[in-house]
């Protein structure tokens, strides 16, 4: 019969050789930082037009999926069938509350649909004449 120390040995080296064969092949994978790439991009295109509705001449604190800040909220960026949805929160010139907002985008980044948390003056009037912007 076999001793249970080289069989236990047999199998951890097994085990050992499995894990470290899985870890190469997910550190080697292109795909998660292709998509991780493509996320990226996503955000900062969403930054770019959040800024253009709610950063006219103030300075904005932004919270989003490339930077998160789970004292603030939860943020995401997700896929869907014709764009990506990408949610975070706001805060314009150092003030103490965080809006949340949702920005809906095509493919090629384009917007379809901005809904922020704000009742700000401001907004509301953009909001009343932008069909893709609104405010709560």
């Amino acid at each position: 019969m076999l001793n249970h120390r080289v069989v236990s040995r047999i199998v951890a080296i097994g085990f050992g050789l499995l894990l470290a064969m899985y870890s190469y092949q997910r550190i080697t994978d292109p795909l998660p930082k292709e998509q991780r790439r493509q996320e990226e991009q996503v955000v900062m295109a969403a930054r770019e037009i959040l800024l253009s509705y709610v950063g006219r001449e103030r300075t904005v604190d932004l919270v989003d999926p490339v930077a998160p800040d789970r004292k603030v909220g939860k943020v995401y960026i997700y896929p869907t069938d014709d764009g990506w949805q990408v949610s975070g929160h706001y805060r314009r010139d150092n003030e103490m509350r965080w809006h949340p907002w949702l920005m809906t985008l095509n493919k090629q980044h384009g917007l379809i649909a901005l809904d922020v948390q704000d009742s700000s003056p401001d907004l509301v009037s953009i909001a009343a004449v932008d069909p893709v912007f609104t405010t709560k």
